[in-house]
């Protein structure tokens, strides 16, 4: 049950081009200041879609997204209220892809008790689907439900549809969770995995369930290997956040993409690049207390 690891080619860019960049880049406008978000620009994410991932390595929180992946989202918060993913190991984690956990053997073979999961590699939106579109090109619309990026069919399409919606598909940016499966696309059980860089080649091919909001210092910090050598570094207890005691429980927030802020910050990072933005340039600050 193991994610494909798809190579995409890299491109080179020849001395010339990059000293024709590099001397355009002198002529371009210096990129506006960025102050402080106001306390308008920050969103409390919903408890019950909030999980709290202490590891060995210390502690990720993870915003889930039903919006796109109900059944999975909602077996990853049956499993974590269940206690099963408790000392779960990850054992196959690759430096720059991801690290894969969530499977009771510890082995890649195994899964929960409960059904497989069917696919739901897409989704269809329209006008009410709750996302933020940060950037257009191309017929595309890319931007974030909550706190997960997202690739869209242009909304103007939607008029040509017999749902009046349009295909939308999460894209696999650092931070993303993912159902691992195997070769079956309707075969997601319990496992998943955190990605530690982007790999756009994933996209449509496996479901996400959500997004990391904080701790990506240790997603990226997991021991590497495949499969990973003795001791492995496991997941000492999976919580959601509404679960949790009062006394206990983080106080979490994330920078709202629908935000002043946010927007700012988009135009900014634009501003910087020479090529065309990425919804993966674009991160969502987030405070932990």
């Amino acid at each position: 049950m193991k994610p494909a690891l798809m190579f995409t080619a890299h491109v080179v860019v020849i001395a010339a081009l990059a000293a024709t960049a590099a001397a355009a880049s002198k002529h371009l406008a210096p990129a506006p200041e960025l102050a402080a978000p106001s306390e308008a620009d920050w969103r409390t994410p919903d408890p019950a879609d909030v999980l709290v991932i202490d590891t060995s390595k210390g502690r990720v929180i993870v915003e889930l997204t039903p919006e796109v992946a109900p059944k999975s989202a909602a077996q990853v918060r049956e499993l974590a209220r269940a206690g099963f993913y408790d000392g779960r190991a990850f054992f196959r984690v690759i430096d720059g892809f991801m690290d894969q956990t969530g499977d009771p053997t510890d082995t890649g073979g195994g899964g929960s008790t409960r059904p497989n999961l069917p696919g739901e590699f897409t989704f269809r939106r329209d006008a009410t689907t709750p996302m933020t579109v940060a950037d257009k090109e191309g017929g595309h619309e890319a931007g974030f439900i909550k706190s997960l990026p997202v690739i869209s069919q242009s909304l103007d399409l939607a008029m040509l549809t017999a749902d009046h919606k349009v295909s939308a598909w999460p894209t696999f940016c650092p931070g993303v969770v993912g159902m691992a499966r195997a070769d079956d696309p309707d075969s997601g059980n319990s496992q998943f995995f955190l990605m530690r860089g982007t790999q756009t080649s994933l996209d449509q091919k496996y479901a996400a369930v959500g997004h990391v909001i904080a701790g990506m210092d240790v997603v990226r910090a997991i021991k590497t290997g495949e499969p990973v050598a003795a001791p492995q570094d496991k997941m000492v207890t999976v919580r959601v956040l509404a679960d949790m005691p009062a006394a206990q429980r983080p106080s979490v927030r994330v920078i709202d993409p629908r935000s002043a802020w946010f927007t700012a910050m988009t135009a900014r990072v634009r501003a910087e690049k020479l090529i065309g933005l990425s919804v993966c340039d674009l991160d969502l600050p987030s405070q932990v207390k």
